[in-house]
């Protein structure tokens, strides 16, 4: 069995490819001749499980996202006492390059505006540094975030490079103000190489679920970014990453996020999962449109919002496998191994998706890149006990629904656990679809699948 999330995120995807508002960055010529066709979506989660959709191996330059990272590496270098010296965190409310700083401070307002994000640039490394060492530092973080070298698209480079005079006014301004030391010259110039990075959708979404991973990279267990550098990161993301757009991006979408002219965004929502998105068109804001349409969608549908505080806790999955030998009136005439898989606690998107990732991995077809994948694939019967689950939201429900169906669809025999009615069979599915036997416990479970007399000959658990 396939997991159903990828089909979704091409639902996601298709539902917004109709709408054609908006122009590619029309100030950095290499943009302005993007193909606005492409298009792209992908999530990933703190367990480190990728899905994508669309032109997801298109790579472009990452533009403002990088603000955040790098924003997160100058606290590490600097140390977050100085960075705040030299850098606010309140929202602007004005354009991401407006020549503004502080009354009083003589701050830029944030580090996601252009001003504050060229101060952050200096302060990566050391005050003496060069801008091919910052850039070489930041090169590499990155890189280790999306777990494959990158490099810098020279092409986007020298074209927003000749004509960086109002970023180059900006670093001139920082230095009259006293907020950068070095040459603002080497500090824009770095700025601009940093913003020239590439990148696809699946580096973006890795990305970001480091940051909702508090720091350490979902795949290698490596702690990347401090954990108390992560919350002011995305403390500042939730309330300036999207600039004058902020507040209609918390109520519609609430998600931390940081937007980039190329086309892409990344949200990361603690403890769950890191999205991103891409498609070149921006709206007046410089923001990618269907990037929005398609973030608002995955935040409706996926119960994404971080203000939605309906359920509270975290669903686990444990996993084994049992043999059961029938009695004289077994149904089904032949040993029985049973997959049984037990979700516990409250059980929103990220919960689903770990039993999701259990069964497709457990019942699939072996992929000789993971080990013990597809080692139960033969097995006769499926059991899903929520005897311990005490909570389904309405994602988790139709996930789970989704899972149970594909495995009907497949012949599979499916015994459903369920003696407090938490999961709702009925649901969306239409009234012809199969159901799955659903039992109040474990015994009924078990005369089901091998008949009356029925007993277990194999056992990884107690049962």
């Amino acid at each position: 069995m396939k997991s159903p999330i990828p089909d979704y995120l091409r639902v996601v995807l298709e539902n917004a490819r109709p709408v054609e508002s908006g122009e590619p960055a029309s100030y950095i010529d290499v943009l302005a001749n993007a193909d606005t066709s492409k298009m792209a979506v992908a999530l990933a989660t703190v367990d480190g499980h990728l899905y994508s959709a669309g032109d997801d191996q298109v790579e472009f330059s990452i533009q403002s996202i990088s603000k955040a990272f790098v924003y997160a590496l100058a606290i590490q270098d600097a140390g977050l006492p100085r960075v705040l010296e030299k850098i606010g965190v309140e929202p602007s409310g004005d354009a991401f390059n407006k020549l503004s700083l502080e009354r009083v401070t003589n701050r830029p307002m944030n580090p996601m505006i252009n001003a504050g994000a060229i101060a952050a640039h200096s302060l990566v490394v050391g005050p003496d540094a060069t801008a091919e060492q910052r850039v070489e530092r930041i090169l590499a973080k990155l890189s280790k975030l999306a777990g494959r070298q990158l490099h810098v698209d020279e092409a986007v480079y020298e074209a927003e490079f000749r004509d960086a005079n109002r970023n180059m006014g900006i670093g001139y301004m920082l230095k009259a103000a006293g907020i950068i030391s070095c040459d603002p010259r080497e500090a824009v110039r770095g700025y601009v190489r940093q913003c020239a990075i590439n990148v696809n959708v699946r580096d973006l979404a890795m990305m970001a679920a480091t940051l909702g991973n508090a720091g350490v990279h979902p795949i290698s267990g490596e702690e990347i970014i401090p954990h108390h550098s992560v919350r002011q990161v995305l403390s500042v993301m939730t309330t300036c990453g999207m600039y004058d757009a902020a507040g209609d991006w918390v109520s519609n979408v609430g998600i931390p996020a940081k937007s980039g002219v190329a086309g892409g965004i990344i949200g990361a929502l603690p403890g769950q999962v890191g999205l991103a998105v891409f498609s070149p068109k921006l709206d007046a804001r410089g923001t990618s449109v269907r990037g929005v349409i398609m973030c608002e969608q995955l935040s409706r549908d996926m119960g994404l919002h971080m203000m939605d505080v309906s359920q509270i806790g975290r669903a686990t999955v444990r996993t084994w496998v049992k043999t059961i030998s029938g009695g004289t009136l077994q149904p089904h005439g032949c040993d029985q191994k049973v997959a049984v898989f037990d979700l516990r606690g409250a059980v929103r998107f990220a919960g689903a998706e770990r039993l999701t990732h259990a069964v497709a991995r457990e019942l699939g077809d072996p992929n000789p890149e993971d080990p013990g994948s597809g080692r139960h694939a033969d097995a006769c019967a499926v059991i899903f006990s929520f005897r311990d689950a005490y909570s389904l939201n309405h994602v988790a429900q139709r996930i789970i629904r989704e899972n149970i169906r594909r495995l009907l669809t497949g012949e599979r025999n499916v015994v459903v656990i369920d003696p407090s009615g938490v999961l709702k069979m009925n649901g969306d599915d239409a009234p012809e679809a199969r159901q799955p036997r659903v039992v109040r416990n474990e015994a009924e479970a078990r005369e089901y699948i091998g008949g009356a007399g029925c007993r277990v000959v194999s056992n990884s658990d107690d049962w």
